[in-house]
């Protein structure tokens, strides 16, 4: 395989980065396929494109697979851009590799390699021990892993990737002193949180939020902002709601909450050591985890959902001392806070209960990686900067 920079192509391929962006982009059309990356394929010709195509869900065809269907007779001698590593095993569709060298491709151009054990390098390897030439532009690498964070980072760590996701007004209040906090922020943020919904394979929360605001933490696709276009790539993306997941260390979810009715799975982890369903519905599942003083150990949850759930983005949504935990625990990647403009006071409550910080060289960095306008709020993108 060979590695090139944008500013190494010659004059012959200098177009190369401009289909592995289509590619890139053709990957985003869907807004998940967990437990599966999200992976774009363009096909050129003659520095034409023949065929394009995206993993739409897992199970579905492949992206190369789609492109290559697409493409039909005019994929022979094609070149390949792929956003990712194309697959050199079976899992519930064909290798990729093997349509692609079927094909009769003549180069393949990727951007990342996967990190998937079954594959990293395997489908690299393939496809060279079958006369394909075999391209990396790494130039591409970085965005080939943002497009796919979660799946990298389960794959490399067992760890899902974890996004918290607050609200708060510009002087850092959440709610006033009474608990009303119903709406902060506008319809735009409150539809953009449905987009962090749906692209996440678990929702978390904790017990006390249950109790205190009895959310639902489903997607709700009317609200996502969608066109039609949209709605249709995504239809099979939104069959299935998010697992809902609930923190409560001494079972106190009542079998009324909103968010264990609805369609969708949820897992109640618990430090009781003889939990029970009773009530609570088929469709909910109460799971002892590891803890400590009677606290549910917030790593292992994660733990578990990797690896015996395939959760790899899960969105916090919790009140300040369970979202605090986490962030205290350097288990939070990355931080979404949305901004009312609005001041609630010294009275209202605070973003987070985070404690034990004598000094400012205790404080937690963060290092803000996007901010925009969301209709009249602010959202603030922001990744807290660990020791480690």
């Amino acid at each position: 395989m060979k590695t090139f920079s944008n500013n190494e192509l010659d004059a012959d391929i200098i177009d190369w980065p401009v289909y592995m962006q289509r590619a890139l982009d053709l990957a985003c059309n869907v807004i998940s396929a967990s437990p599966n990356p999200r992976v774009g394929c363009v096909l050129v010709k003659e520095k034409l494109i023949v065929g394009e195509g995206w993993h739409i869900a897992a199970g579905q065809a492949h992206a190369e697979v789609m492109a290559l269907q697409h493409a039909g007779d005019q994929a022979e001698s094609a070149i390949a851009f792929v956003s990712l590593e194309p697959c050199a095993h079976t899992g519930r569709t064909g290798p990729c590799t093997t349509a692609l060298i079927q094909a009769g491709v003549s180069k393949v151009v990727i951007a990342g390699i996967d990190p998937n054990p079954l594959v990293s390098g395997e489908g690299v390897a393939k496809l060279i021990a079958a006369g394909i030439e075999v391209f990396h532009l790494a130039d591409f690498e970085s965005a080939a892993r943002a497009i796919n964070p979660g799946y990298f980072k389960l794959k490399e760590t067992g760890l899902p990737y974890v996004r918290c996701k607050m609200a708060m007004s510009l002087d850092g209040r959440t709610a006033l002193a009474n608990g009303e906090s119903k709406w902060i922020t506008g319809d735009l943020a409150r539809s953009d949180v449905q987009y962090l919904r749906a692209s996440s394979s678990a929702i978390i929360t904790g017990v006390e939020t249950v109790l205190a605001d009895d959310p639902s933490l489903n997607v709700r696709s009317n609200e996502l902002g969608f066109s039609k276009a949209q709605l249709e790539r995504n239809r099979l993306a939104l069959v299935e709601q998010p697992l809902r997941v609930i923190l409560d260390s001494k079972l106190r979810t009542p079998d009324t909450a909103k968010s264990l009715t609805g369609e969708g799975s949820v897992k109640i982890f618990t430090a009781q050591e003889t939990p029970g369903n009773e009530g609570l519905g088929s469709n909910v599942q109460v799971l002892v985890a590891k803890h400590s003083g009677q606290r549910v150990n917030l790593r292992s949850v994660l733990e578990s959902l990797a690896s015996d759930f395939a959760c790899s983005e899960v969105l916090l949504e919790a009140g300040a001392t369970l979202s605090g935990a986490f962030i205290q625990a350097e288990l939070v990647d990355e931080l979404i806070i949305y901004i009312a403009p609005m001041l609630l006071g010294s009275d209202a409550r605070a973003l987070l209960n985070i404690s034990g910080l004598q000094s400012l060289s205790d404080s937690i960095n963060l290092d803000v990686v996007d901010l925009r306008k969301v209709g009249k709020d602010i959202r603030v993108t922001a990744r807290p900067v660990y020791s480690f």
